[in-house]
């Protein structure tokens, strides 16, 4: 279907703006800030901040707990959408506020390093390092350890797929993980580049130039695209949240397929006539809200649930 018109309204208040391709680093992380314009009114949340310990530096990290109930809450790791390079907990904000309030968990944020001052892994390790640190204070932060899972949207969607594969292989008991538009593979043919691939919001002349930053001239590993992981078995239930036209819709499609084929318990949902970026739009679109309601029902039902009882197949639902 055509992008709705609430899209089709943002889209034409962002066209000509700077290519993504054709900037600096720094330019890039300026044009970001734009989001903010798209946002509404913060919700109340109470909202600690702190730094937590990186492999190499300090994180800025903050907790967002729901304004009503009482701890110990069920918690989120959450990785911001950055393309790698962009992107803080400010512009943030907003989303994480409402995610709090809507799911009922207490929802762990961290600034990792970008790149491409600091490439992968170390977007990587310091995701892995603050996820361990969590778990690690869990309790004196309110939070159960027992069901902790990791979420991250775009590129913060590779770090938290990354993380859970890493914590699978003798890390932290992850309950879940909620990937939002992720871009997973650095494979510039598949379906969803060719069809969504320009006038968008994200171009894949832009993905190129994200990866490039992140990588270099290496070849990805699979923690560094993980949907070139050798096995997908053991991973723990997963909610995949896709995009109609996005550029790397495909790469949060095949992931949802392997996870089946594999036995994991995966829930893919398609969000029709929307984009990219529509996390960050929510004064302007429905669609973020959308998602924090079946994100929400979504992690009811699996945490309710022991994990060996539950469903292996996978279900493909549009909103």
């Amino acid at each position: 279907m055509a992008v709705n018109e609430q899209v089709r309204a943002v889209l034409e208040k962002m066209a000509g703006g700077p290519r993504v391709e054709e900037s600096t680093p720094f330019a890039a992380r300026q044009a970001a800030l734009g989001y903010l314009q798209f946002q509404g009114e913060p919700e109340p949340a109470r909202v600690e901040h702190l730094f937590v310990p990186g492999p190499t530096a300090d994180l800025p990290a903050r907790v967002y707990y729901p304004a009503e109930g009482g701890g110990p809450f069920p918690g989120i790791v959450f990785l911001h959408g950055s393309g790698w390079v962009t992107c803080n907990l400010d512009v943030y904000d907003v989303a994480l506020r409402a995610l709090a309030n809507a799911t009922g968990h207490a929802v762990f944020a961290v600034n990792y390093q970008k790149a491409p001052e600091h490439p992968f892994p170390v977007p990587l390790d310091d995701s892995y390092a603050a996820t361990g640190w969590f778990f690690a204070h869990a309790g004196a932060l309110g939070v159960r350890p027992d069901r902790i899972g990791v979420m991250g949207d775009s590129a913060g969607g590779n770090l938290a797929a990354a993380v859970a594969a890493k914590a699978r292989d003798g890390g932290p008991a992850l309950a879940f993980q909620v990937l939002v538009v992720p871009a997973l593979d650095r494979d510039f043919t598949t379906e969803s580049h060719v069809d969504s691939g320009e006038g968008f919001g994200l171009d894949t002349a832009a993905m190129r130039w994200f990866w490039a930053q992140y990588l270099g001239d290496r070849e990805p590993s699979e923690l560094a695209a993980p949907l070139r992981a050798r096995s997908f078995a053991g991973l723990p239930p997963t909610f995949v949240a896709t995009a109609e036209h996005d550029p790397v819709r495909s790469d949060g499609e095949r992931y949802a397929e392997a996870l089946a084929a594999a036995g994991v318990p995966v829930r893919h949902l398609r969000m029709p006539g929307t984009v990219h970026a529509f996390t960050l739009l929510d004064g302007v679109l429905d669609d973020y809200r959308a998602l924090l309601r079946e994100v929400s029902a979504w992690l009811g039902r699996t945490a309710s649930v022991p994990r060996s009882a539950r469903p292996v197949p996978l279900t493909s639902t549009p909103v």
